[in-house]
């Protein structure tokens, strides 16, 4: 059995608190030692006034901590971060992008603190997956399909789950790990 690869988690603003899933799959992982091949969460200085260049070099920073190409999971304002990072020219090797709940910048309830950030505009080079939620306050499915085509990313829709966050209730996602894992699988 091939050892899996190592996870670098891109939280989105303000970090993802203890009860995030991203942090829950942290621990998990953390917790099961380096047979589980390993993680690492991005550190910006930047988490409550993000900068999209200091977001890249933490993802660049964390990518370059671990000893094989990982594999990128992110969530709302940390999608549209790695989309920026993997449309830039000569960044590190990374297996594949799975990205959760992208926000919407041109929305009404975009953080002002984040008005850097863009929707991705670049085709991803490396295998990537969207997950999207159809009832997601921060994006519509419409604009997360226009994300999805633009990075060229395949699509799964999870149903009704909010921001795919705490506020919605789903706790460790199971489902969302289950979907992670069998993305990897396929990389």
């Amino acid at each position: 059995m091939q050892r899996p690869r190592p996870w670098v988690i891109v939280p989105g603003i303000w970090n993802s608190d203890p009860d995030h899933w991203q942090s829950r799959w942290q621990d998990e992982l953390s917790a099961a030692g380096p047979d589980a091949g390993g993680v690492v969460r991005i550190a910006p200085t930047s988490w409550s006034g993000p900068d999209p260049d200091d977001w890249s070099a933490a993802i660049s920073r964390a990518v370059a901590s671990v000893d094989e190409p990982p594999l990128l999971v992110a969530h709302s304002l940390g999608v549209l971060a790695v989309a920026a990072w993997l449309g830039q020219p000569g960044h590190a090797p990374v297996a594949g992008a799975f990205l959760v709940a992208p926000p919407d910048p041109l929305a009404q309830g975009f953080p002002a603190a984040a008005a850097g950030f863009t929707g991705p505009a670049a085709r991803s080079v490396v295998p990537t997956r969207l997950v999207v939620s159809d009832d997601d306050p921060y994006c519509t499915v419409d604009r997360a399909l226009v994300f999805a085509d633009a990075l060229g990313a395949d699509v799964v829709r999870v149903g009704a789950l909010g921001h795919v966050n705490v506020a919605s209730g789903i706790g460790a996602w199971p489902a969302g790990r289950a979907l992670v894992e069998d993305f990897e699988r396929t990389l």
